[in-house]
């Protein structure tokens, strides 16, 4: 390992941060969490259901992936992986969010395992999953796997898991004109309380435990693919 790798590793915070920019291409932005659907059958029509719908997302996303984020963060070998991404796509019964899962996942592999090319594990894992045709790839249990091979710990995976949810559908909010960048900005902030303690209710749970708490907002997702028009992919 040269200097510069040795370096990096000693310094996590900026591949924090790198992995936690928008500017990392993994295609998250192309997805609403269900949103765009939710307006269109005016289930969401302005800023409070707004934030009513994102706190439900966020209690969905740790009841039901925050399991799978922690095991592959604390066990970031090819085999727990594997099994927690089949266990994983067992359980996602909707198509739209399954698909988009799959598609976050291996973006975010593809991206991670030629950015952080330090760790070699990643990319090595990416080419026996892919000559396998084994994995689907899912963005909960990549994320975990990146983390727990960064060195990351699953404090910081689960919690970052998080933010990226929160991020993503206050994102997804401004492009469909629901909220302004800085409507979006003040209601992110006015929900970090709220999403800490979802966090704090879900983190490190097993994999037993997994379960949906909002399975309307998982119905309403499903409806996506229906829409005549949409600007998001799910």
């Amino acid at each position: 390992m040269d200097m510069e790798s040795e370096s990096i590793i000693n310094n996590p915070h900026w591949s924090q941060w790198q992995l936690l920019d928008s500017f990392l291409p993994t295609g998250g932005f192309a997805h609403s969490f269900g949103l765009e659907a939710a307006i269109q059958c005016c289930f969401v029509m302005g800023p409070e259901d707004l934030q009513t719908y994102t706190l439900s997302v966020l209690d969905n996303t740790g009841s039901l992936l925050l399991p799978f984020v922690c095991v592959a963060t604390k066990s970031p070998d090819y085999e727990t992986w594997l099994k927690l991404d089949r266990l994983l796509e067992a359980t996602l019964t909707n198509e739209v969010s399954r698909k988009a899962s799959s598609s976050q996942g291996s973006a975010l592999l593809r991206v991670a395992a030629s950015v952080f090319h330090e760790f070699p594990s990643l990319k090595k894992i990416r080419g026996t999953a892919m000559a396998a045709g084994a994995a689907s790839f899912h963005h909960a249990t990549v994320f975990g796997l990146v983390c727990g091979l960064l060195g990351f710990g699953s404090e910081f995976s689960q919690r970052a898991y998080m933010h990226l949810t929160m991020r993503d559908v206050l994102s997804a909010a401004t492009r469909l004109n629901l909220i302004g960048p800085i409507g979006a900005a003040v209601l992110q902030h006015k929900m970090g309380s709220n999403a800490e303690l979802i966090l704090k209710r879900w983190m490190d749970r097993p994999i037993e435990d997994a379960c949906q708490t909002s399975p309307l907002l998982d119905a309403i997702q499903g409806c996506h693919a229906y829409l005549f028009s949409r600007l998001f992919c799910s």
